[in-house]
């Protein structure tokens, strides 16, 4: 039977004869957006197989909508199609009987192929994980069209190569290298905890009540439809440094100070938050766009030369686990930090019910930088400790050097009056 030949070194060839297919509207505009951008090119492959349409259908209609997710699984399928010579309609034509039923003898045979093709994709050294989403999306191509193709195993999607968060003097680096576009996006994610796809939706609304009022940390509550689940809602916050580049990010478009010839513009609050400089009309940065950018500032500092596998232990997404490592060691609550990162826990209500104010002081008190905190920033807090207090900084820093221990011996340490015993102790904390 000629179906069943399995010729793995044959070279795809897209099918001349292939009948007529009704796409209907909305999955082919989603199709459209997912792969337009990304690969082009697969858009008539996803369009004209009507095996390939129903998986779209299904993405649209009955997951989450992630465009990310369309692009993956229509890119494995047609690179496995191409590793078996076949198309996707006739991959699933020759499962099935002619009555329509699944071949069981067929979804054997084609079990044994899609394990073939794992082990060749072992051998070129690719990942579990990836290998794990490329079976998922073939197997999804398969379910959907009313065929169950299983391995006898189940595929373990652990990481190989963990990436690291980068300390604050690469942040620094990341940050002195850019140009004002890119400083604003180190800076957004590192003092917000965003992903990439979620900074890549942010608008002017966004952050405009609180931008505009010059409150500092600003607010932004992020909506389930821009998240990578599409799970809830959550809020988060930017400081001060990373409100100073967004500034002046604004004001360069405002004026016609973008590269690339960018004309002035008029920010709306549906203009995105960080647009795309290689188009004259206002468009947003796509994920890839943005992961390009962080890539090669990355190359720039030099922090790609660490490399396990196919993968770097710095790379894009890794600036994310700054925000969570920094504020933890700030010490702000674990819930708090994985609330403001957009994460599913417990006590998500919880924290969502104690309402914006208290989040922002949690966030403010903690006092996440991406500078390091030099000794002048140390005694910048005691003074201001000390003024909270109603006191004059200049006279009683003065006096509590007097009473330092490496100067004088003190005996009577006990008997000064509380305040001078606390300002002194915080002057002892920040004492090199």
């Amino acid at each position: 039977m000629k179906t069943m030949q399995r010729d793995h070194a044959a070279v795809y060839v897209e099918p001349q004869n292939r009948h007529s297919v009704v796409c209907p509207q909305d999955v082919e505009n989603f199709v459209k957006e997912a792969l337009s951008k990304r690969k082009p090119s697969l858009i008539q492959f996803a369009t004209l197989s009507p095996a390939v349409v129903e998986l779209a259908k299904y993405l649209k209609r009955h997951c989450s909508q992630s465009q990310a997710t369309a692009y993956l699984y229509v890119w494995s399928i047609k690179e496995y199609c191409k590793w078996r010579g076949t198309d996707p309609d006739q991959l699933v034509a020759e499962c099935c009987l002619k009555d329509g039923l699944p071949n069981q003898k067929a979804l054997q045979l084609e079990a044994r192929s899609l394990d073939d093709y794992i082990g060749s994709l072992q051998s070129e050294d690719y990942s579990p994980g990836h290998i794990s989403n490329c079976v998922k999306a073939i197997k999804t191509l398969y379910r959907i069209n009313g065929l169950n193709l299983s391995l006898p195993y189940k595929l373990h999607k652990y990481v190989v190569t963990k990436d690291r968060a980068p300390t604050q003097e690469e942040i620094c680096r990341l940050v002195d290298l850019a140009d004002i576009r890119g400083k604003l996006v180190v800076a957004m994610l590192s003092q917000g905890g965003f992903r990439l796809g979620t900074l890549c939706n942010l608008r002017y609304r966004h952050i405009r009540e609180d931008f505009e009022r010059n409150i500092i940390p600003i607010h932004i509550h992020v909506e389930a439809k821009i998240t990578k689940g599409k799970y809830h809602d959550y809020d988060t916050f930017i400081g001060k440094e990373a409100v100073d580049y967004l500034t002046a990010y604004l004001n360069a478009r405002k004026t016609g100070g973008l590269p690339n010839k960018i004309p002035p513009e008029t920010i709306k609050d549906e203009s995105p938050l960080i647009r795309n400089e290689h188009a004259k009309e206002v468009l947003s940065l796509t994920p890839g766009q943005l992961y390009n950018i962080l890539h090669r500032l990355m190359a720039q500092a030099g922090f790609l030369g660490s490399k396990v596998g196919r993968r770097y232990t710095i790379r894009p997404h890794s600036i994310r686990k700054f925000f969570r490592t920094q504020m933890a060691a700030l010490g702000a609550q674990t819930d708090y930090i994985e609330y403001m990162m957009g994460h599913t826990i417990s006590s998500y209500h919880d924290i969502e019910m104690k309402g914006i104010e208290f989040l922002r002081n949690e966030y403010a008190k903690a006092g996440l930088s991406l500078k390091p905190k030099s000794e002048t920033n140390k005694m910048a807090i005691v003074r201001d400790f000390v003024k909270s207090m109603g006191l004059n900084p200049e006279e009683i820093l003065s006096k509590e050097a007097q009473e330092m221990p490496h100067r004088t011996v003190i005996t009577t340490r006990t008997q000064l009056p509380e305040q001078d015993q606390q300002i002194l102790e915080l002057v002892h904390i920040f004492e090199v």
